[in-house]
């Protein structure tokens, strides 16, 4: 239900129900039972030749209640129409066709053919259903609603002509007949029951989570048939109901207690709350499913789920937000890599972004006792739900070009600063973690610096300052920096990203004639460069400590790079000066993409602290002629390979992603708002004529 919570819901009940068919092929086979399906019975109800409107309403809310859409429309299918594939060991599954097509669909199908299906798993013509279709939860629905969802899928639903596709399950899996044992064994299909002892709130709760929610198909373990091991609460493994379970090397989390009911509500409605977001399979659910729900809904949802009796801890959080940095970042290769990979996003201090990325301090899947979905949402990325109340959908990349032991230093001390004291990540673990999910690696050629490899080196204390300096400006530096800028606002993960004017081998081209100063440039002049340009500030003493850290950092990166050299994604990259700005375009581009973490009006974004999280575009603690941004066109290339961050799967920030349009409108918007001057601008172009695209 939070971002622990989430699991490929679909595939793994296949995956059981295969199984489960397989024990039941063998009772069969042992003691040769003969199936008879149970009879039809329409207990008095027919299909209405014209539905009442609101009747056809309510069964659509019932669909959505269900979630029917998950599993029978593909991404690009039609509603209901089936087809989706469901791989498991034994084959590929797939779903079937629930418009009311009176060929493909169900069209034919009776009242009481429909209530035997959802509650007994057998079809029309007496073919048993594998429960990866969650009849057994469905089997709770009350008789009013079955038969709203009946009239609406057959009333409020376009028919669509789709054949079925066959399974591709092979023997003797595919004796579907044998699954009139496994519901004997496993099924009761009689409808929820009210407790008389507990309100009305909660048992509407109950009747949503363990029937139309089917929450226990994920969260609850299984059993020696692959059933759940029970189906309510009050089963005789009760206890088990909701107390989670893992699968595909998710962890899907314990429900119980889950927590306060407000913010449980939040999570359903929005996809995300202050401890956390979902991710992986969650995200459909919410987009298909709860965000739909009444608030009524909701609230005896979490009503039910809250009252559930538990021994695990709640999540807590500080009362006000923790503004430290742990002490193990910048002196182990966990917090060094997760200062470069991860503070970007999720900050230095594990706060996350309010409403875009996630915190960690206070987060389920950080404290989790079985680590399986921090490894899994490491190495195959992330993407937020998208809702009615967020619509821009945010991702984090996945993190597979990493090494198993970089991915498990970084977790281990996130769990060790933000998890309560959850145990540590092995390397064994997201050894077997990838071979398991086989995830995609990003190739590019551009070799990404390890900054934790700087421990290794004699000078690493001033090699990690000159990196905090990089990450940190005008925080450590508040006597030279004038604004809220860090040179990582522009030189992304600490320098060390491609296309985003990274440091790799920058020192190894000073000291250099400029032919637009008419002198020649050291590497110190440049970075005061950027100190009075970018910051409003003042410069660095040459000869001081700050400045000989910034210089080695420079150095260090360096590495093999000759000054002959060309050093792939240096730079950032070039965009056609053809293009015409749309400034108008440019600021509903702005709106849509960097609103969210610059500000509606450039100002920036403030943490509950009152800190800065990314820094205004314009105004008076912005750039004011700095680095790039002084021209349209160079201004427009960064933003086409670097923003927005979180747009995308592509490692290391999932940045970039605007077409060339966009980012040259976008450049001209914000480029050319009012910020501070700076007044040795005249002498930039001594000999030269001045570009035209220089906003001076």
């Amino acid at each position: 239900m939070n971002d622990e919570g989430t699991i490929r819901r679909r595939p793994r009940l296949k995956t059981l129900a295969a199984a489960a068919a397989g024990v039941a092929v063998v009772g069969a086979a042992v003691f040769g039972w003969i199936v008879t399906p149970p009879r039809i019975d329409d207990g008095g109800r027919t299909l209405p030749q014209a539905a009442a409107p609101e009747l056809v309403a309510r069964g659509k809310y019932i669909a959505e209640l269900g979630d029917c859409v998950a599993c029978h429309t593909t991404a690009d299918g039609k509603p209901m129409a089936g087809g989706r594939g469901l791989e498991t060991p034994f084959g590929m599954l797939y779903s079937t066709n629930i418009t009311p097509d009176p060929k493909t669909g169900i069209g034919r199908y009776s009242f009481g053919a429909f209530d035997r299906a959802m509650r007994k798993g057998v079809t029309a013509d007496g073919t048993h259903m594998y429960p990866a279709m969650p009849y057994p939860s469905y089997a709770k629905m009350s008789p009013d609603d079955m038969y709203a969802l009946y009239v609406y899928l057959m009333k409020g639903v376009a028919p669509v002509d789709s054949p079925n596709r066959p399974s591709g399950i092979g023997f003797p899996f595919n004796q579907r007949w044998t699954l009139a044992f496994w519901n004997e064994m496993f099924l009761d299909s009689h409808p929820f029951v009210a407790d008389a002892g507990k309100s009305e709130v909660w048992n509407r709760g109950a009747y949503l989570v363990q029937g139309l929610g089917h929450c226990g198909a994920c969260h609850t373990p299984r059993g020696i048939g692959f059933q759940e091991r029970a189906m309510s609460d009050t089963d005789g493994s009760g206890e088990t109901f909701l107390a989670g379970s893992k699968v595909e090397e998710w962890n899907a989390v314990n429900l119980r207690g889950l927590g306060d009911v407000d913010d449980t509500v939040e999570l359903l409605k929005t996809g995300q709350n202050r401890f956390g977001t979902v991710s992986g399979s969650m995200t459909e659910v919410i987009h298909n499913s709860t965000q739909n729900f009444t608030d009524a809904d909701l609230v005896a949802i979490a009503t039910y789920l809250g009252g559930l009796p538990t021994d695990q801890p709640r999540a807590q959080r500080p009362a006000t937000p923790d503004t430290g940095i742990p002490a193990a970042m910048f002196t182990t290769r966990g917090g060094l890599a997760y200062a470069q990979f991860c503070a970007d996003c999720h900050r230095l201090n594990g706060a996350g972004v309010a409403k875009v990325f996630p915190p960690l301090g206070g987060n389920p899947t950080v404290a989790a006792k079985d680590p399986s979905t921090l490894v899994h949402i490491t190495l195959t990325g992330w993407a937020t739900a998208q809702t009615q109340a967020h619509a821009r959908v945010f991702t984090m990349p996945g993190f597979a070009r990493l090494g198993d032991d970089e991915i498990a230093d970084i977790l281990s001390f996130v769990r060790a600063s933000w998890g309560g004291g959850a145990a540590p990540v092995t390397t064994a673990h997201v050894k077997v973690a990838r071979a398991t999910l086989d995830p995609k690696v990003d190739t590019r050629p551009f070799d990404t610096p390890r900054i934790a490899d700087v421990l290794k080196e004699p000078n690493a204390a001033q090699l990690v300052r000159g990196m905090r300096l990089n990450t940190e400006t005008h925080t450590l530096l508040p006597k030279n920096v004038g604004n809220v800028l860090n040179c990582s606002s522009c030189h992304l993960n600490a320098g060390t990203v491609a296309d985003g004017s990274p440091y790799v081998g920058v020192s190894a081209f000073f000291p250099s004639y400029a032919p637009r100063a008419g002198r020649e440039i050291t590497l110190e002049d440049r970075i005061n460069g950027c100190f009075l340009r970018s910051m409003n500030g003042k410069p660095l003493a040459k000869d001081g400590d700050d400045m000989k850290a910034m210089v080695a950092y420079f150095d260090w990166m360096k590495r093999e790079t000759k000054p002959e050299d060309k050093v792939e994604g240096r730079g950032v990259g070039k965009i056609s000066q053809a293009i015409k700005p749309d400034t108008e375009n440019g600021g509903r581009v702005y709106a849509a993409q960097c609103a969210v973490c610059h500000g509606s009006n450039g100002e920036g974004i403030k943490d509950a602290a009152g800190a800065f999280v990314y820094p205004p575009l314009w105004g008076d603690q912005s750039f004011n002629i700095g680095a790039g941004m002084a021209r349209t066109y160079t201004a427009a290339a960064f933003v086409k390979r670097n923003m927005p961050i979180g747009f995308h799967g592509g490692f290391p920030l999932g940045q970039g992603g605007l077409t060339d349009q966009e980012a040259v409108d976008v450049a001209e918007y914000f480029s050319h708002m009012p910020r501070p001057d700076f007044a040795p601008k005249v002498n930039d172009w001594p000999k030269d004529k001045k570009p035209a695209d220089a906003r001076y």
